[in-house]
């Protein structure tokens, strides 16, 4: 007959602990997101945010989409947390243009493109509003005041 040892609760205990520690890292993980809906058409743009761990980067997404036809996520590359503020245009129906610092992108959403600028375009069109960080959570801030 073999007799055990209590090794075994005590890499229990260790193992439970070292998930209790853990628990802070995890919660602190994040992730924000707003869409902006076009008046009528079915359209949304939506700006996603992703953070996998504490003090690690933000992954931003924009998602469009023209239902029923697409939906599609296209990478933001270089946004980060401070000052995050991505501009929104709309030179015609059904097109948009997005601008953060010296970043210009062009999304069309009858199929769903996207595109980077490699030179900011001479007339972005119509300012809808921007996608931007306030009070720690993402916002979309028209333009033009909601109607009442």
């Amino acid at each position: 007959m073999k007799r055990r040892t209590g090794t075994t609760a005590v890499a229990g205990w260790k193992g439970w602990w070292l998930a209790l520690c853990a628990l802070p890292l995890l919660a602190a993980c994040g992730g924000n997101q707003f869409a902006y809906l076009d008046e009528g058409g079915g359209l949304t743009l939506s700006v996603v945010r992703e953070q996998s761990y504490l003090a690690g980067p933000w992954k931003s997404t924009l998602v469009s989409a023209a239902s029923p036809r697409c939906q599609k996520r296209h990478a933001l590359e270089g946004l980060t947390e401070d000052g995050f503020q991505l501009k929104v245009f709309r030179p015609e129906p059904g097109v948009y243009i997005l601008n953060a610092g010296k970043r210009w992108y062009v999304t069309e959403l009858r199929n769903c493109d996207f595109q980077v600028y490699k030179a900011p375009p001479p007339h972005p069109g119509d300012p809808l509003g921007r996608f931007e960080i306030r009070n720690g959570n993402l916002e979309f801030i028209s333009e033009k005041p909601a109607k009442r």
